[in-house]
């Protein structure tokens, strides 16, 4: 009964914490440093990312998730020890109760790699876990527990996930590796192929932010400053990028998510697809904010879309209200070794 109850979005860019009664209480990048002679860590979270293109070569700076999933489980045990150590605090012996969430589309062995991590960096067992658009879903105040169905698409660091839900179950789902990390890529090599300069993934992610878009805008073609180093000269120099640019150096990639909404819809049953219609798709995670793509989405669905009201956050929070539910979450999701038959193991 003294036991905190927290739910944890474990992405490939931030590593959230949702606390029960205290709501978010840690938001922090999913990087950690380490040195690397004796693989000593050395920074995790805000510290960590701001050594990003400025350390030395002793230090690496890790990102220990992959597309939503575990890359190197013992910097992952690591950087979740800290985080729920930051939050539960560090002479408590009592464990928390966890959940955490998962990609909708994991295999029963990456599944296992996150409950065995959490449980070694100090939850109490077992440690739960939960689909994330299920998280987001919970976290944006649907009613996911009614036989109704409701779409939930969440575009994180590493991927965008489509899934309908009805009555705390999946129906029909799609995973695809493209999102926010994506999107910065894509725009670093259009700034190095069109400008010859070469900028960074923060400053790619900024540009982002600043003024991406999924979609023109004759009327409104804001622009910003980028500084980099010029491919030919090997000198600093500072160039003017339109939103322009951005949206037609991610068109690709937003293609690909549209075309995953697409897929999902087509998989969805009659009578489902009627109440997604009647109740819109809801957009949760970083990439949601990107201007202009629930446009985008309800011109090339023809459903009605709205972004989550705190779409950074939701599935945190999700995550910790979904802990009241754990019983019937877990009798509606396949079980590990389900899992497993299923992938033929």
């Amino acid at each position: 009964m003294f036991a905190k109850r927290i739910g944890i979005d474990l992405g490939t860019a931030n590593v959230l914490v949702h606390e029960r009664g205290r709501g978010v209480v840690l938001d922090e990048p999913a990087v950690v440093a380490i040195t690397d002679r004796d693989n000593i860590v050395v920074a995790v979270g805000d510290d960590a990312r701001g050594m990003i293109g400025r350390h030395p070569g002793t230090i690496q700076v890790i990102r220990p998730m992959r597309d939503g999933v575990i890359a190197d489980y013992l910097i992952t045990e690591a950087m979740l020890r800290y985080f729920i150590t930051r939050v539960v605090g560090r002479f408590n012996p009592i464990r928390p109760e966890v959940m955490i969430c998962v990609p909708v589309g994991v295999t029963g062995v990456e599944r296992r790699a996150v409950r065995d991590a959490a449980e070694a960096a100090g939850a109490r067992r077992p440690a739960h876990l939960i689909p994330e658009p299920l998280a987001a879903a919970i976290g944006a105040q649907i009613p996911v527990g009614s036989p109704r169905g409701h779409m939930v698409i969440d575009i994180g660091g590493g991927r965008t996930e489509a899934a309908v839900i009805s009555m705390f179950g999946i129906v029909a789902s799609e995973s695809v590796r493209v999102a926010g990390d994506k999107f910065d890529d894509e725009i670093a090599q259009y700034i190095k192929r069109r400008h010859n300069l070469l900028i960074g993934e923060r400053t790619a992610e900024e540009l982002k932010i600043a003024i991406g878009a999924a979609l023109p805008d004759e009327h409104d073609d804001p622009t910003a400053q980028v500084r980099g180093r010029d491919q030919i000269t090997g000198l600093p120099r500072t160039i003017s990028v339109n939103s322009s640019e951005i949206t037609h150096a991610i068109q690709d990639q937003v293609g690909s998510i549209v075309q995953t909404v697409r897929r999902v819809l087509e998989q969805t049953p009659p009578e489902l697809a009627s109440d997604v219609i009647d109740r819109g798709i809801v957009l949760t995670g970083g990439g949601a904010m990107l201007r202009r793509l629930d446009e985008l989405i309800r011109y090339e669905t023809g459903v009605p879309v709205h972004v989550a009201d705190e779409p950074l956050t939701c599935i945190a929070q999700g995550a910790g209200a979904a802990l009241d539910y754990i019983e019937v979450i877990e009798r509606a999701l396949p079980t590990e070794e389900e899992s497993l038959i299923g992938e033929g193991r």
